[in-house]
């Protein structure tokens, strides 16, 4: 039986800021240095990660830093945005290299992440941080196993996706550093049970999509 392509490299839907975002990218990638591989780029979020870390060291009493927070997103947005592109101009080949390096450190990006946000934050809010990160991580667990079912790689939901997300968390690290943390104790589980609502959602939407499938199929055979 012929083997389905792996379809990884090939993301399902759009995301609200898909048009520039694409056009940005065909003009951008050509101007790079020759010296200059994917898997350069995808490697790079290792030290967007690790700066982030070492800035959630020092930011609780200096949140001016988490603009450095900020500018790692804008740089790790940039070299995501860039290393499957110059991969496809250049015909490198490392389709199923990048999926899984380029996905698996954008895990540890939204860790170090993370850690910023809960070494910034007044005593006593762990407990949801630990809920954050199960839940955050619930929706890439989402889209592997959706993959794996359907070969069908979906990271966008009604037009929000990577992009969208950093956005979000630039724009949480400006208030932070404009009003401080004095609001956390409320502000953080709201955001926690919104995103799990929104996960529960996605969750209900996939396991439907699957069920109808696995219906077509069976009434096929």
């Amino acid at each position: 039986m012929k083997q389905a392509r792996f379809a990884g490299d090939q993301k399902v839907g759009k995301s609200i800021l898909h048009g520039p975002e694409t056009r940005f990218k065909l003009w951008a990638v050509p101007k790079i240095l020759p010296t200059v591989e994917t898997w350069h780029l995808t490697l790079m979020t290792l030290v967007w990660s690790l700066v982030n870390v070492l800035v959630g060291l020092f930011a609780r009493g200096h949140l001016w830093l988490l603009w450095i927070v900020s500018l790692m997103i804008v740089l790790q947005y940039l070299t995501d945005l860039f290393d499957g592109e110059l991969g496809r101009q250049r015909n490198t080949g490392l389709i199923k290299w990048g999926f899984y390096m380029d996905h698996f450190l954008d895990y540890v990006f939204l860790c170090s992440l993370v850690f910023v946000g809960y070494m910034i934050s007044p005593p006593g809010l762990g407990v949801w941080y630990f809920l954050l990160m199960v839940v955050l991580g619930g929706f890439m667990v989402n889209s592997f196993l959706s993959f794996a079912a359907t070969n069908e790689f979906e990271i966008y939901h009604y037009g929000v996706g990577p992009t969208e997300t950093r956005v979000v968390f630039i724009l949480i690290n400006t208030y932070i550093i404009f009003h401080g943390t004095g609001q956390f104790h409320v502000l953080l589980p709201l955001v926690v049970l919104t995103c799990l609502a929104a996960l529960v959602f996605n969750t209900y939407q996939i396991q439907r999509k699957l069920w109808r499938l696995d219906m077509a199929a069976k009434g096929r055979s």
